[in-house]
C-alpha cells in the first residue's frame, strides 16, 4: 500500500550505471554520479539528499548487497561509497526515504523490516556503522514509516503510513535509545488517514498531512507533543488539490506545500498550496496536465523556500515528459528549471531538493546511464 503514486512508476531494470562526474546535459544541470556502477551498489533512490561537512548522503530503494536498499555517501566529485546494505538479517530492507542528522549521526526509515514486514528506525554512523532502533509491527505502533524523521529537543519525530490503533497510520516519537510512544492514531472520524509525509514543526507543534481525509482526497493537520490533533484543512478532489504526498515547509509562519494530484480545471494535475496555522488554505499554482506538459506534473515531493522563492520538482512532464526542477513564487509564478529525460540525465524524480550554496541537488528514480537512477545538481 505504501507509496503506489510515488514509487509506482518504478520499472526495475537489470542495466548497469557509470558514474559521470561533471558530465554536462545541459547548461544548468549536471549528473554527479549515475547509480549501477558495481556489483553492490545502490539503485533507485526514491528519496532526497542532506549535505554533512561537504559530503551528501541519501538512500536508495533497491540495490545495495542483498537488493535491498542501501545508504550511500557521494562526493561533488563524483565519488560514491554505499555505507550500509539493508537485508542481512533484521536491519530493515527498502529506504523510501530520506536521512536526518544529528550530532554526526544519520537517523532513517525502512518501510519493510524482518520478522515483522512493517519497517524499522535506524541510525547509521558516517563511517556505516547501522543499528536498528525500534521494529513496527510488533502492536498497535504504527507500521510502514515511509517519511523522514524530524529532531526536536533529541527526540525524533515521525509517521507511519499504517498501524495504529486503527490501522490508518500514526505520529510517533522516538528517543535515539529507541524508546517509542505513539502519538495519535489516524483514523477516527475526520481526522484524517495515512501520513505518508513528514512533519514540520512551528513553535513547538507538528504539523503534517495525510493522503486521504473527509472527501477521500487529504489533510493537514497539526499534532502536539502530548498527541492532541486537530485537522487544519481537508483537501476536495479539485480546486484545492488533492493526494498531499509531501511533507510542509515554513515560511514566515505560512505552511506551503504540494498536491499530487487536484487543482482547478479539468486537466490539473497537482497544486502548490499555502495554509496558515489557523487553517486557511488557498492555492498558489496549479500544474497543468496539457500544452505538450512543459511546466510539469505530479509534484510528488515538498518544496525548498530560498529567499523567499519556492523550488521544487514534478515527477512528471516538462519537455520530454520525465519530470522537472521548478521555481514558484509565493505569489504563484513558475519557472521550469530543467527539463529531465533527454538522453542519460535521469527522469522521475520524486524526492525534493536540497539547497547547498548556489546550487540545488537532488535525486531521479530511473536513468541515468544505465537505468537506475542519479544524482544531479542543479544551478538557476
Amino acid at each position: 500500500m505504501i507509496a503506489v503514486r510515488a514509487l509506482g512508476t518504478l520499472l526495475i531494470g537489470s542495466l548497469v550505471a557509470i558514474i559521470l562526474a561533471g558530465s554536462a546535459r545541459a547548461a544548468n544541470e549536471v549528473i554527479i554520479y549515475s547509480f549501477g556502477k558495481v556489483r553492490g551498489d545502490g539503485k533507485n533512490p526514491s528519496a532526497g539528499l542532506i549535505g554533512v561537512g561537504g559530503t551528501l548522503y541519501g538512500t536508495t530503494l533497491y540495490g545495495g548487497i542483498y537488493g535491498k536498499g542501501a545508504v550511500f555517501s557521494v562526493k561533488g566529485t563524483g565519488v560514491e561509497n554505499v555505507l550500509h546494505s539493508f537485508g542481512n538479517g533484521n536491519d530493515g530492507a527498502h529506504p523510501a526515504n530520506g536521512l536526518i542528522n544529528v550530532d554526526g549521526t544519520l537517523y532513517g526509515t525502512t518501510t519493510a523490516s524482518a520478522p515483522t514486514g512493517r519497517g524499522t528506525v535506524f541510525s547509521v554512523t558516517l563511517s556505516g556503522t547501522e543499528r536498528v532502533l525500534h521494529v513496527f509491527g510488533l502492536g498497535k505502533d504504527g507500521a510502514v514509516p515511509g517519511a523522514t524523521l524530524i529532531n526536536l529537543g533529541n527526540t525524533l519525530y515521525g509517521t507511519t503510513f499504517d498501524g495504529g490503533a486503527l490501522d490508518k497510520g500514526t505520529v510517533f516519537s522516538l528517543t535515539t535509545a529507541g524508546a517509542e510512544t505513539v502519538l495519535h492514531s489516524f483514523g477516527s472520524g475526520n481526522d484524517g488517514s495515512y501520513p505518508y509525509a513528514g512533519l514540520v514543526v512551528v513553535d513547538g507543534t507538528l504539523y503534517g498531512t495525510t493522503e486521504d481525509g473527509i472527501y477521500n482526497a487529504g489533510a493537514v493537520f497539526k499534532v502536539t507533543t502530548a498527541g492532541v490533533e486537530t485537522v487544519l484543512h481537508s483537501f476536495s478532489f479539485y480546486n484545492d488539490g488533492q493526494y498531499p504526498l509531501a511533507g510542509l515547509i515554513n515560511v514566515g509562519g505560512i505552511l506551503y506545500g504540494t498536491t499530487q494530484a487536484g487543482g482547478s480545471g479539468s486537466t490539473s494535475s497537482g497544486t502548490v498550496f499555502r495554509v496558515t496555522t489557523a487553517g486557511a488554505e488557498n492555492v498558489v499554482y496549479n500544474f497543468v496536465n496539457g500544452k505538450n506538459y512543459e511546466d510539469g506534473y505530479y509534484p510528488t515531493a515538498g518544496l525548498v523556500d530560498v529567499d523567499g522563492t519556492l523550488y521544487g520538482t514534478t515527477e512528471y512532464g516538462g519537455t520530454y515528459n520525465g519530470g522537472t526542477v521548478f521555481s514558484v513564487t509565493t505569489a504563484g509564478v513558475e519557472k521550469v528549471l530543467y527539463s529531465f529525460g533527454n538522453g542519460s540525465d535521469g527522469y522521475y524524480p520524486a524526492a525534493g531538493l536540497v539547497h547547498i550554496g548556489n546550487a540545488f541537488y537532488g535525486t531521479t528514480q530511473q536513468g541515468g546511464e544505465y537505468g537506475f537512477g542519479t544524482i544531479f545538481k542543479v544551478t538557476p
